[in-house]
């Protein structure tokens, strides 16, 4: 049975003085196709225990995490999930398209944390000290993503806190992390019936082998992001070819793909 996570650490967090605290979490970073999307559930010192069976979503199958759903419905003061979508990753990069999402999430919640608590080791969150991550591109997907971005500077003080394997200990990550991965499943879900060669009901757009044939087969749709190296037609042959000469042990180009985070 996974770990049961706690709000311990968040209630370290509120009782050295913070008023609300935000837990954060992602699902999709590795996908070839589909957003990547952000979940946020807001807790203070009155949130009682998360709801029975609450933990880090990949370790919960998709029944259970549906399952949870009415409960997280009710649990934490507020929550809220954001989306960047395909063209804005590949507008923005994958960290600015998160940043984005993160701050989309954020702003859905109506109300401003004192601390964010992310999962990981990395601050995807926090506006880079150097400017310009947002100005990666000067199309017009990249400068929308800028002008929204300015309507979020009032994000800009709200502290930022990572923990490793946070999703697995923090009960509001573990929240957030099974609302995130149940928005997006559902969505690619339903935008498998406008592209149903491609198995994203069942790959979620990930680099599954069925997933990797149609891409070589019939090429990259709209919902693609274009700008990563997927595996096209042009390219299965050189693959091929590399694969003979790697060693017997080594993971094909498809294993490969479908070892991406899921």
């Amino acid at each position: 049975m996974p770990p049961r996570p706690d709000l311990r650490h968040e209630r370290a967090l509120l009782r050295a003085g913070a008023r609300l605290v935000v837990g954060m979490d992602e699902v999709g970073r590795g996908a070839l196709a589909g957003p990547v999307t952000v979940g946020a559930v807001a807790v203070d010192l009155g949130t009682r225990a998360c709801p029975k069976g609450v933990a880090d979503s990949k370790l919960l199958t998709p029944l259970a995490r549906e399952r949870l759903l009415p409960a997280l419905g009710r649990w934490g003061l507020a929550r809220a999930v954001g989306h960047a979508s395909p063209a804005e990753i590949d507008a923005l990069g994958i960290v600015a398209a998160l940043r984005l999402a993160g701050r989309r999430a954020l702003a859905a919640l109506g109300t401003v944390p004192d601390v964010v608590l992310l999962d990981g080791s990395h601050d995807w969150l926090s506006a880079p000290r150097q400017p310009g991550l947002f100005e990666l591109g000067d199309d017009e997907v990249a400068v929308a993503a800028r002008a929204e971005c300015d309507g979020y500077a009032h994000l800009d003080g709200v502290a930022v806190r990572t923990r490793v394997k946070a999703d697995r200990a923090c009960a509001s990550v573990a929240a957030a992390s099974i609302l995130a991965k149940c928005t997006r499943d559902a969505l690619m879900t339903e935008l498998h019936e406008r592209h149903p060669d491609y198995g994203w009901a069942e790959n979620k757009g990930y680099g599954a082998p069925e997933h990797l044939d149609a891409l070589r087969a019939l090429g990259p749709t709209p919902l693609h992001r274009r700008s990563w190296r997927l595996p096209l037609a042009e390219e299965a042959a050189a693959e091929e070819a590399a694969a003979e000469g790697a060693p017997a042990d080594a993971p094909g180009p498809d294993e490969r793909w479908a070892m991406m985070d899921s």
